[in-house]
């Protein structure tokens, strides 16, 4: 039976999306969620609760309430506590003068009316609005979602992910899966609530919201363009829990292929159409640009390259002569260490004997890749997306050359925007390393040209060293080829440093798995411990960067790379314990999603996303702010926090980009970056790289993903951790393929 407490909050002893635990005055605990704003905001305030007394396992006597409702005029409360920098007496006053009817209709419809009132500006203005419209839709999801079970943080993602949408509740009745849209929520989420709402286990939009889903996941999760159609239905089987339904599936599949949005292909394959056209254009382009012949360009090519003061061997050679004689697509690709820039630069030196330099471009992905091929080719260079972005309002980009840098990082759709903008006759010369990992997203363009050799292909294999004592590149490359590198001898670039549990194989037949379990979490301790050291001998040199406002230098002096998100090792505990080093006492922070971000913190941006951005000067001299796209992987300081108006701003100097986060928006966007994950540092370049290396991390283990942390080593690549685990890593090929429409075609 339902019971009503009334008291007044007094303390917040835990929270966590919405959920709490609390003290009232009168002694009493309370637990249960509040989602119309911060749980914080409650602390202080009468409130009535109704639910039912129960015992806490670890708070004793509580009460779980079930509804909420706070005390006072809900305005007041709202404006007092929810917008920043609201005084109880222009609260009070404002609802004085309108009353809460006439107040609240302004708020919703006429809002301008609010500048009347001192100490309200335009500025707050906005702020007032954008808080006013997440409130109402909060009180309305709430009203409308919570008969559903919906949980507090589910409802906040929904409510701030259409708050510009009219009518959402109606839209969410008609069809439950335009949820899954929202960046956060999969189909299972949107299908456990559309169930609840009566959508039978049959309907069509679920089975057809079902396919997507199977699809994204096997594609953009996984890499492949296409898939065979018995895994596609094996797949909704699994999600669905249906078995025998596949007459359902063709229907549904039928539909898609009618509204173009899936292409059959042959062998029973099927593919996303935008995936198909992406990498049938590529195919296409591929083919069509390896018949054309450019004339070539100089009459003796020995004579040429004997002028240039660079030595070349007989592969590069290769390579140029290729272009002399007349190709217009080239494949290049290098290991580490091969002289792909050497190669890359004497080649548009040979064709800047025909174009000018502005007719010659370089690209590639990261800002640090861009700028690595500008110093090291002395040609413009610029980043796959600027391009896109600086000649958007044109057919071609306005060059007779173009060398794609780190071609191995590019999936096909991006790919295909790229080319489909460069002049049909333009020389195209792309460069690469196919030892690195796949691209994040569908495809594996380079990998799939070279195994259809669709146009001409130099490899370059020998390896040139600065000096004997210089390593990175040699273990590099023998990772590459599955072989156990000499990694215990002393080197300059290189370091090992062994921290292995002593007699592990034979204390695994002694211990039980909790007494392993505990073994190994020491050893991961005194992996850290020992990373600790490597921080402390290096932090002045760090600071020092940071001090003279070399923040680009700063952000790459010094970075620890690990195969792992979780556990003892994995970049989310290390960000915390390195934070405390680099970062100890900041002037200002924000806590959101269990971490603290700091002043001067090293951050990086996780989601390709259009944010307020500023170029380094315009954000200087307060020009207007401009939608940019930022992309996963960006890596800037956090300089800025501005309080009162809830908002950091983030300096990425690879790309000179000033970016603007609101707080609720730091937890899905931003990450700090001290310890960062293999895959996010494809295409990044640092002094000194600190790998740790365990048999916790082994499922992740492979050569490609070795090879590719430890050649982000510009001066020093550190191992740290069990040489067993770097030995089976060695030798563990990855051997996933991924399943491609140009492998298809």
């Amino acid at each position: 039976m339902s019971e009503t407490l009334i008291g007044q909050i007094d303390k917040i002893l835990f929270e966590e999306d919405g959920f709490f635990i609390a003290v009232l005055k009168g002694g009493e605990k309370i637990s249960g969620t509040y989602f119309e704003s911060d749980v914080s905001h409650l602390k202080g305030s009468a409130i009535t609760l109704k639910g039912v007394w129960q015992e806490h396992k670890k708070h004793g006597k509580t009460f779980k309430f079930d509804s909420i409702k706070v005390n006072q005029n809900q305005l007041f409360f709202f404006l007092n506590k929810i917008i920043k920098g609201f005084t109880k007496s222009l609260s009070a006053e404002l609802i004085e003068h309108f009353g809460s009817e006439k107040l609240i209709d302004i708020l919703d419809n006429d809002i301008e009316r609010l500048l009347e009132f001192n100490g309200i500006k335009e500025k707050r203005l906005k702020k007032i609005q954008a808080s006013w419209k997440q409130f109402r839709s909060m009180r309305e999801f709430g009203e409308f979602l919570s008969p559903y079970d919906v949980s507090p943080a589910l409802l906040t993602t929904i409510a701030t992910a259409m708050k510009d949408v009219e009518n959402p509740c109606e839209k969410i009745k008609n069809n439950p899966y335009i949820l899954t849209s929202i960046n956060s929520i999969g189909f299972k989420r949107a299908d456990e609530l559309a169930l609840k709402m009566g959508v039978e286990r049959e309907n069509e939009g679920r089975i057809s919201s079902a396919m997507d889903f199977v699809l994204l996941n096997y594609c953009e999760q996984q890499g492949n363009s296409c898939v065979a159609k018995e895994v596609l239905f094996s797949g909704l089987n699994e999600l669905l829990g249906f078995s025998g339904k596949n007459h359902l599936y063709e229907v549904a599949l039928i539909e898609r292929v009618a509204e173009q949005s899936i292409v059959i292909m042959k062998n029973e394959r099927v593919s996303p159409a935008r995936l198909y056209d992406a990498e049938k254009f590529l195919y296409d382009s591929f083919k069509t640009r390896a018949k054309l012949d450019s004339g070539g360009f100089v009459k003796d090519l020995d004579a040429f390259l004997a002028g240039s003061n660079l030595q070349l061997g007989e592969q590069q050679k290769e390579a140029v002569a290729i272009i002399n004689n007349g190709a217009s697509l080239l494949f290049l690709v290098g290991y580490a260490g091969t002289g792909k820039s050497t190669t890359s630069k004497t080649i548009l030196d040979l064709l800047n004997t025909r174009y000018e330099k502005e007719e010659i471009m370089t690209c590639a992905l990261s800002g640090i890749a861009s700028q690595r091929i500008a110093d090291t080719t002395g040609y413009e260079s610029a980043t796959i997306q600027s391009l896109l972005v600086k000649h958007e309002s044109r057919d071609t980009f306005p060059y007779a050359v173009l060398l794609i840098d780190e071609a191995s990082m590019i999936n096909s759709s991006l790919f295909a925007r790229l080319l489909a903008k460069v002049n049909k006759n333009a020389i195209l010369i792309i460069v690469g390393d196919d030892a690195q990992l796949p691209p994040i997203g569908a495809g594996n363009v380079l990998s799939d040209a070279l195994t259809l050799q669709i146009a001409p292909i130099v490899k370059l294999t020998k390896i040139y060293r600065q000096s004997e004592e210089q390593a990175i590149t040699l273990i590099a490359n023998e990772i590459r080829l599955g072989n156990v590198p000499e990694y215990k001898k002393e080197y300059e670039d290189f370091e090992f440093i062994d921290v292995s549990i002593q007699n592990y194989y034979g204390l695994k037949n002694q211990l039980s798995s909790n007494e392993l379990q505990e073994l190994r979490e020491e050893n991961s301790n005194a992996i850290v411990a020992e990373i600790m050291h490597k921080v402390l001998e290096n932090i002045e040199k760090a600071r020092y960067r940071l001090k003279n406002k070399e923040i680009k230098e700063y952000l790459n002096y010094f970075q620890v790379i690990t195969p792992m998100k979780g556990g003892i090792l994995g970049s989310n505990n290390l960000n915390t314990v390195l934070q405390e080093y680099f970062n100890p006492n900041p002037k200002k922070f924000v806590k959101k999603g269990g971490s603290e971000f700091r002043l001067m913190d090293k951050v990086v941006h996780t989601k390709n996303e259009n944010m307020t951005s500023w170029s380094g000067e315009g954000f200087k001299m307060g020009e207007d702010s401009a939608q940019r796209r930022i992309f996963n992987g960006m890596s800037g300081l956090l300089f800025k926090i501005e309080e009162e108006d809830e908002q950091v701003f983030v300096f990425y100097p690879s790309e000179d980009i000033v970016v603007v986060y609101e707080y609720e928006e730091i937890k899905s966007l931003l990450m700090l970056s001290y310890a960062l994950t293999i895959h996010k540092v494809q295409g990044m370049e640092y002094d000194i790289v600190v790998i740790p290396m365990s048999f916790t991390h082994f499922i992740m283990h492979n050569t490609k993903l070795i090879y590719t942390a430890i050649t982000r080593a510009k001066h020093k690549c550190i191992l740290i951790g069990e040489g067993g685990a770097f030995e089976s890593a060695c030798k563990k090929f990855e051997v996933t393929r991924r399943d491609t429409v140009l492998l298809e075609l």
